[in-house]
């Protein structure tokens, strides 16, 4: 078995949720969340602003941890474990880009309904669903502005 962590971002900009649309050899097809695996000597917090710059251009902060999912899938040689952590991200404005190297197609920003149920994942659908609350009482607090 193998063992791996990721971390990533729920961003959101002035109420809409930032989505990459995957597209590998027309097998792998759906939006997701960016998300990325941690390198050597990175905290969590910085593999996840790193793989949301990488992976989208976007520009984030971190507002708070969410929390953590696991699944688990098959590759030629072994089972890979997976554990993800992910982080409320502020965004700073619209931009963003796909990174076509990892086979994303096309990112936007959608508002929270449309990006529930965009999303491929059910992993990252709970991630979102538990991330909305957050960010609208930081809103309501003031701490995001």
């Amino acid at each position: 078995m193998i063992e791996a962590v990721s971390c990533g971002g729920i961003v959101i900009y002035r109420g809409k949720v930032l989505l990459l649309y995957k597209n590998y050899k027309n097998r792998y097809e759906g939006w997701v969340m960016p998300k990325g695996t941690v390198e050597d000597g990175e905290s969590h917090e910085e593999t996840a602003l790193r793989e949301v710059k990488e992976e989208t251009g976007a520009d984030a902060e971190i507002m708070e941890y969410i929390g953590s999912n696991s699944y688990s899938f098959m590759v030629p040689e072994d089972k890979v474990e997976k554990e993800v952590h992910w982080y409320l991200m502020k965004g700073r404005s619209y931009y963003s880009r796909p990174q076509t190297e990892e086979y994303f197609r096309d990112s936007g920003f959608y508002k929270y309904h449309e990006a529930i149920h965009l999303l491929k994942f059910p992993n990252e659908r709970e991630m979102l669903e538990k991330a909305w609350p957050v960010y609208q009482r930081l809103r309501r607090e003031g701490s995001w502005t």
